[in-house]
């Protein structure tokens, strides 16, 4: 643990607190006492952290945020973002934790190896992401899920998201990022009706901060792992 703590740099602890505050101001500030979504928003932002340095225990936690996010969006009939993050987004998580167990970089398990996606398989990806994400329209349709075009948009984006982190793609926070946009423009509506799920939508704002930040490091990571490659 001490170890772990030691791997955070200060700009990392600076980001993490800034967004984890931030949630937590919101979350009081409109008597909210449902402390089920600040747990989840509080481990989901540490998630994206170490997903950010691409180690293994961000995917742990994404699993566990996973499961509270789930039983959040049900309580809005939200069955898209239920349906997309316990059917979708927490299975690819597991697989994306033996991914990164499997590949670490020069045998630091803390570190996983970044990966280059062929066109091939780029071309696949998407071709089946097209596919998941129309089938889910009709799902989705058929169970009058509230915001039926941002929540379809929402699956595609996660599947994109879930999926490149797991092949280990530094464009995983392209996908994460994308998913954030649509989700704050989902959770502001509704905040709308309800404040109560105002703290969600700051949630995926932080979110948003913290995905860039991640395809920064990654892009850092895979030019110095490449490097050393070559040395």
């Amino acid at each position: 643990m001490k170890k772990l703590l030691k791997s955070i740099t200060i700009a990392e602890w600076l980001i993490w607190i800034a967004s984890t505050l931030s949630v937590a101001v919101c979350f009081f500030v409109f008597g909210n006492t449902q402390y089920l979504y600040l747990i989840g928003a509080v481990i989901g932002v540490t998630a994206l952290l170490f997903v950010s340095k691409g180690n293994p225990l961000g995917q742990i936690l994404t699993i566990v945020f996973s499961i509270f996010y789930g039983i959040v969006s049900y309580s809005f009939r939200y069955y898209g973002e239920m349906i997309t993050y316990l059917g979708m987004s927490a299975p690819i998580a597991l697989w994306a934790l033996v991914s990164w167990l499997k590949n670490p970089y020069k045998g630091n398990r803390s570190e996983v190896k970044v990966n280059t996606l062929s066109r091939r398989e780029w071309l696949l990806f998407l071709a089946a992401a097209t596919v998941i994400t129309v089938a889910f329209y009709f799902i989705l349709q058929a169970l009058n899920t509230a915001n039926l075009i941002i929540s379809t948009l929402s699956v595609f984006t996660s599947f994109a998201a879930a999926y490149l982190t797991a092949r280990r793609s530094r464009f995983y926070a392209v996908g994460y990022a994308l998913n954030d946009a649509v989700l704050i423009v989902l959770w502001s509506m509704a905040s709308y009706e309800n404040l109560t799920y105002l703290p969600i939508a700051i949630c995926f704002a932080a979110f948003f901060v913290l995905d860039a930040y991640g395809f920064i490091n990654w892009s850092r990571m895979g030019k110095r792992q490449n490097n050393t490659q070559k040395s």
